[in-house]
């Protein structure tokens, strides 16, 4: 197991290097370029521009998060083979230096949906919420609401791409989960060449939520939805960001189940590793909260336990934290509750594997 902390780089976020190096038991950096759109190269030289950057700390640069897919490949546009030659320079460029994971989704137009993004705690906290009660009928007010704060750009809610929202969701019109399972099968058979050729495993990321919202298709939702795409595109360099939040999210998936069978069959390149509590207040309604077993629904415990027992020897991080102890920033990624949760999952893995060893 490879412990990382993401990294929006020195221009995007207010976290520096020599603070993340600082983390006990963080070996590598889950690093971007937030400023290239979608859909275009990433530079060789911005690529190793950065790589120097983490080295020069101390740590690795093995995992990127995210190369996004623009739209024209999700929705099968006629122009999208041109688009594709680009993602696979992209790859061609990230394995040159030495990337060995790149995390990504296919989610239409959204990354990620929540309704607050500063959802307060009994003890002063504020995190990451959803309750569907308060996601607005119109896309565009939930827009509005995000770019409220211009102090961050959220990875996802671009306000370039976002722009023009409606021509956005009019490409979707016609787009229903076959087809987009089918746009997805085609650029992961375009690629996987490029990826087996530069050593470089595409793990997508699962649905969030895991359900649809604004009527948009969501096809990585489920334990069959991720069997699927494994058996589609067989090869190796084809595999799973397993975000244990956006599984849980929805609660009929057995999580421990899934990060099991899928760390068994060696298909989990990359983990996200937190916690949520279910609210009582509907029954996909929840907030992000510390990522001690105690503090919300999951077992963190049982999760780590589920990866280590079966093998799993890719990259973790841990995810979304709360913002603690006066912290600002980007909601979510903080740098103190982050790092706890570091330690946590760290402590987690040692206290299994000396187990294992001393019943051995």
């Amino acid at each position: 197991m490879k412990m990382t902390f993401r990294w929006y780089g020195e221009a995007d976020d207010k976290i520096t290097l020599e603070q993340v190096a600082q983390i006990p038991g963080v070996s590598g950096v889950v690093g971007c370029l937030m400023d290239v759109p979608a859909g275009e190269v990433w530079p060789m030289e911005r690529i190793l521009a950065l790589k120097a950057q983490v080295e020069a700390r101390g740590l690795a640069l093995e995992v990127i998060e995210s190369v996004n897919v623009c739209d024209a490949i999700k929705v099968g546009a006629p122009d999208r083979d041109r688009w594709i030659d680009n993602y696979r320079q992209t790859i061609r460029n990230l394995g040159a230096a030495g990337v060995k994971v790149v995390c990504y989704n296919f989610m239409p137009v959204f990354d990620w949906v929540k309704s607050d993004l500063d959802y307060r705690l009994p003890d002063g906290s504020s995190t990451l919420a959803y309750r569907e009660a308060d996601i607005p009928r119109e896309p565009r007010e939930l827009l509005e609401r995000y770019q409220a704060d211009e102090t961050y750009e959220l990875p996802g809610w671009e306000p370039e791409r976002l722009a023009d929202l409606e021509r956005l969701l009019e490409l979707y019109r016609d787009v229903d989960e076959d087809a987009l399972r089918q746009n997805l099968v085609y650029f992961l058979d375009k690629i996987m060449p490029a990826c087996e050729e530069a050593g470089v495993t595409m793990a997508i990321h699962p649905d969030d939520p895991p359900y649809s919202v604004f009527g948009l298709p969501r096809i990585m939702s489920t334990r069959d939805d991720l069997d699927w795409l494994c058996r589609a595109v067989p090869s190796p360099h084809n595999a799973i960001t397993l975000c244990c939040g956006s599984v849980a999210e929805r609660p009929d998936n057995d999580l421990y189940a899934i990060v099991e069978e899928f760390a068994s069959r060696g298909r989990i390149a990359f983990a996200h590793v937190r916690n949520v509590c279910y609210l009582p207040s509907g029954p996909r309604d929840f907030y992000e909260c510390a990522h001690l077993s105690s503090a919300g629904s999951l077992d963190l415990w049982r999760i780590v336990r589920a990866l280590h027992d079966n093998g799993f020897d890719g990259y973790i991080r841990p995810d979304h934290g709360r913002m603690i102890w006066g912290e600002t920033g980007r909601p979510g990624y903080g740098l103190f509750d982050r790092a706890l949760g570091v330690t946590y999952i760290n402590g987690l893995w040692e206290a299994i594997s000396k187990d294992e060893e001393a019943r051995s």
